[in-house]
């Protein structure tokens, strides 16, 4: 008896020691903090949700997110704030974090991952297709990319392209307008509209004078911007919108800020949103 019981002891102490050498074998699971909406869409869109910890504030969607800690905008974020979490990784695109706090981001030992983003159908399919790759998801690649091009396959577009004019607001006294090349311009075009501005790319500062000159059929504003001014009513007391086609018409269209410019796993629904309220 005494031998079985020494034996049993053994073989007890020898299953606790195998089993933690297997826990200390295992890989931990990565501590995410995502620094762009976009990115943060297709981590999740991927399966992988659980691994954020953190995010910037333009990551609203899935609305799970807007439970995680955040870390401000990309445009002001601070390597202090991102440490305090206790990333692993740190991902989001080479345009949403300034060099100097990737360096002390990396110089604190945390890896840091940047994706180059292209506004486009062909574009938002790489991004997916190389986050996917970033975090052994590529199995689940297909499935979001049929998604996406069955969505873009519900796009109605208006039976004229309308001009439209993205109005970019943060109260009356930061109004800008979206020029070429822009994500906002890319999804008028996939929508079936035209951009009201040209001549210059990026954005810049809203004149009453360039306002009148492109005389947009339609005024096309974040919710959240529109909101800023006041509404419908607040915006129509801008100078230079009366004057407009749209001005005279009230064919104003807001949307979800995210949603309409991320070019990420709901570029299809962006697209069919903005065509149905062009028409």
């Amino acid at each position: 008896m005494t031998r079985l019981f020494s034996f049993l002891r053994a073989a007890l102490v020898m299953a606790l020691l195998l089993s933690g050498r297997a826990a200390s074998a295992a890989p931990a699971s990565p501590r995410i903090v995502s620094l762009n909406g976009t990115i943060s869409e297709i981590i999740c869109a991927l399966g992988r949700q659980p691994q954020l910890v953190g995010v910037d504030v333009t990551s609203t969607y899935p609305e799970a997110l807007t439970k995680l800690p955040k870390v401000g905008h990309n445009r002001n974020i601070s390597a202090e704030g991102v440490l305090a979490l206790n990333p692993t990784l740190v991902v989001g695109t080479t345009e949403s974090l300034k060099p100097e706090v990737a360096a002390q981001l990396k110089a604190a030992g945390i890896t840091v991952q940047l994706f180059k983003q292209d506004y486009s159908v062909a574009g938002t399919k790489q991004l997916i297709k190389e986050v996917a790759a970033s975090f052994g998801a590529t199995a689940q690649v297909p499935a979001v990319t049929a998604k996406l091009d069955a969505d873009l396959a519900k796009v109605k577009k208006p039976a004229a392209a309308p001009k439209v004019l993205f109005i970019y607001a943060r109260g009356a006294g930061t109004l800008m307008v979206a020029g070429q090349g822009t994500s906002v311009e890319k999804v008028m075009q996939l929508a079936g509209a035209r951009n009201a501005a040209t001549g210059f790319s990026d954005f810049k500062p809203l004149t009453a004078e360039a306002l009148v000159a492109a005389n947009p059929d339609v005024l096309l504003l974040f919710d959240s911007g529109l909101q800023s001014l006041g509404g419908k009513t607040g915006l129509l007391q801008i100078p230079g919108v009366a004057q407009t086609t749209a001005g005279r018409t009230g064919r104003v269209v807001e949307m979800d800020g995210q949603l309409l410019t991320g070019f990420g796993p709901r570029l299809g629904q962006a697209a069919t949103e903005l065509a149905s309220k062009l028409k």
